[in-house]
């Protein structure tokens, strides 16, 4: 009689649902074990200060700018800070990627303000942070910075380089980065070609105030790009339980819902001041760190970063000029629908793998050897 296998039920499941066998168990033993041990971020009062008391103290930054930084802690070497986009919070941006990072070290979280914006301030308080993992906690940390988020990464890295410091830094991880306005608007087009253009060019346009419908305009487009992956059935099935889901969805659209005027055009004018790294692809004033870096594109970038995105060219080509030890990757999912701009919660299983491997290469060293 020959051996019983799984493997016909299993394949049938494969093409049934277009995900990997071993996902749904997975996730199932991911539910049960946020159950025992839930994600708790709380609110983490700053144990140093000084670059936000110094702007504070010149008037160059209000306290209604200060984002809100929360963490989880957690046994480890090699914290990790998280830098969201516009949309979501950083929280949720690593909704599920925080199981995985919370395996090294602390988790920390900047999730913007709702009612103002200031670079000047955020970049103050990376630099208190990260001085207090190294001096509090004899450690350097991960940044991960996701699209938006990403460019706030790299304004703050060029303003150390122009000041001739270095943060101490463990790694980088840069996830579909947004630096400069023309990554997500072409220059003379009229009429944006990316979702995600068409929401901000209102702001472009019109800097200062805007009208309530502007805004209002914006929260549904930001609200159509979290729909549109939520709809994702199977990839759902996948990856959330329906508790998990509906945390998720109520937290995303509570951001959207309350981001006032004030935030998104300080955010949006923040994106406006950002300089195109190709402006600053010159000997003198690169690299921007020598810490590993993994950067990682989606395959589909189209609703959101534009096929002229200086940032993109800059990167695919000459990445380690900027980052000398660093890997440049499109993710891809050849199973199921095509990976978005910035997915991490609908392909976080595409998403995973590499930076898994990142982690565990800073572990080695292997980061460094291989660039």
């Amino acid at each position: 009689m020959p051996a019983l296998s799984l493997a016909p039920a299993l394949s049938l499941w494969t093409q049934l649902g277009r995900i990997s066998p071993a996902r749904p168990l997975h996730t199932l033993l991911r539910s049960a074990g946020y159950k025992w041990r839930p994600p708790h971020p709380t609110a983490h009062t700053p144990r140093i200060s000084r670059a936000q008391d110094a702007l504070l103290y010149a008037g160059a930054a209000g306290l209604h700018q200060r984002a809100q930084l929360l963490c989880e802690r957690r046994p480890g070497t090699v914290p990790t800070i998280v830098l969201g986009g516009f949309i979501p919070d950083s929280t949720e941006q690593v909704f599920l990627l925080r199981n995985h990072l919370v395996r090294h070290g602390s988790v920390f979280y900047l999730n913007y303000p709702r009612c103002g914006f200031s670079t000047d301030m955020l970049c103050a308080q990376l630099d208190d942070l990260v001085a207090e993992i190294a001096e509090c906690d004899g450690q350097q940390p991960v940044v991960m910075a996701v699209s938006w988020g990403a460019g706030l990464l790299l304004e703050w890295l060029r303003w150390h380089k122009a000041a001739g410091t270095t943060p101490a830094l463990a790694g980088l991880v840069i996830v579909s980065p947004v630096a400069c306005v023309e990554d997500l608007i072409a220059p003379g087009e009229t009429k944006p070609s990316t979702l995600l253009g068409r929401a901000l060019k209102p702001y472009l346009d019109a800097p200062g105030d805007v009208a309530p419908e502007t805004v209002e305009k914006s929260r549904a487009i930001f609200t159509k790009m979290f729909e549109s992956g939520a709809q994702n059935k199977n990839a759902l099935r996948a990856l959330l339980t329906r508790g998990e889901l509906q945390r998720l969805r109520d937290a995303v659209l509570g951001t959207i819902r309350h981001i006032d005027a004030r935030s998104a055009v300080e955010r949006v004018a923040a994106l406006r001041h950002m300089q195109s790294p190709r402006d600053y692809f010159a000997p003198a004033l690169l690299p921007l760190s020598d810490a590993p870096t993994l950067i990682l594109y989606a395959e589909k970038e189209g609703a959101v970063i534009t096929e002229s995105s200086p940032t993109r060219f800059v990167f695919e080509k000459a990445h380690r000029a900027y980052f000398p030890h660093s890997d440049c990757r499109s993710v891809s999912n050849p199973l199921g629908s095509p990976v978005q701009h910035a997915s991490l919660i609908f392909h976080y299983f595409n998403f995973l793998p590499p930076i898994a491997g990142f982690y565990r290469q800073l572990k080695t060293g292997e980061n460094r050897r291989s660039a």
